[in-house]
């Protein structure tokens, strides 16, 4: 089975945004420049600080009309389900039906699941289950579940999701457990500090276990959330992404930087672009490294002296 992947290939991006006016701008720059979404992260505890993501992602769908919003990735199982299910549904409303539920299990911090009194070694489980309570309340009937995790009595939640069968649901993760949790359970998988050759394999996976399962879907969302720097030249945007990617991270992100990320001049950017677009990406979440108050300059850089030279991938 060859998974159908979308035909058109879409750009979104990622900011960090604290105030009203930083996300009317964060909003301007993306609709001024083509971008088709907005996507952001989410923790509870984290190295350095960072906001709701379901919130700010309200406030970006009320001021734009057609960019995409979507959580990447929301951590599941630091939260009930059925709330979870509500406040899902209610971004769906609110954008118009223009979400999409990028979600996953976490991990790096355990502390934040100690934040939240849940056992950090319950996290894959949890987001299984989680994400099959989840699709039954956003069906709008009366259900049940007993789980191992999770148990509700008669429930109905209204009202339903604006997309039918509720926003397409895309996992994060690159164990086995995550992938096998890619193909018998979700829309779309996306992957995060991954090459392109880690990529296509992760992809032959996702279709060997949809395969094992009897599992068919008439088309798979495939993102990559890519660190990438614009600069004169390779040396100086690793150097930049390292800065900034060691203090994000709390570790020394320069061998990481130099083989997950985009970095150099447009050119060089371009080229790793085409290399994730060939081993099957076809939304890619840009994430602008080096000196925050050059993410957003970063951005346009991007999509004014590198898209151009992609063209032939839309």
């Amino acid at each position: 089975m060859a998974l159908k992947l979308a035909k058109k290939t879409e750009f979104g991006l990622t900011l960090k945004l604290w105030t009203h006016d930083e996300t009317v701008a964060a909003v301007k720059l993306a609709e001024d420049n083509d971008y088709d979404s907005m996507w952001l992260g989410d923790h509870i505890v984290f190295a350095v600080p960072i906001l709701d993501p379901m919130l700010q992602l309200a406030q970006v769908a009320a001021l734009s009309t057609r960019l995409t919003v979507a959580t990447g990735v929301y951590l599941l199982p630091l939260r009930h389900p059925t709330a979870t299910a509500k406040l899902a549904t209610t971004l769906d409303h609110i954008s118009g039906g223009r979400f999409i539920f990028g979600t996953g299990v976490g991990g790096e911090f355990p502390g934040e699941f100690a934040a939240v009194e849940t056992p950090h070694t319950e996290r894959g489980g949890r987001t299984s289950e989680a994400i099959e309570v989840i699709r039954k309340l956003w069906t709008g009937e009366k259900i049940t579940h007993e789980g191992k995790y999770y148990t509700l009595p008669e429930t109905q939640m209204l009202p339903k999701p604006v997309q039918k069968d509720g926003p397409p649901v895309w996992v994060g993760g690159r164990s086995p457990a995550a992938l096998r949790r890619a193909a018998t359970l979700c829309d779309g998988w996306i992957s995060y500090v991954v090459t392109p050759e880690m990529f296509a394999e992760s992809m032959a996976t996702i279709e060997q276990e949809m395969d094992k399962a009897g599992r068919t879907v008439d088309a798979y969302g495939t993102g990559h959330l890519l660190f990438f720097r614009i600069d004169d030249d390779f040396d100086t945007a690793w150097d930049n992404a390292t800065d900034h990617l060691t203090t994000r991270y709390g570790m020394d992100f320069r061998k990481p930087a130099k083989r997950y990320a985009a970095l150099g001049t447009p050119e060089q950017v371009a080229d790793s672009i085409r290399k994730f677009h060939a081993a099957g990406v076809r939304h890619f979440v840009m994430d602008p490294t080096g000196p925050l108050d050059q993410a957003n300059d970063q951005l346009a850089r991007f999509a004014q002296e590198v898209r151009p030279l992609l063209r032939d991938l839309d």
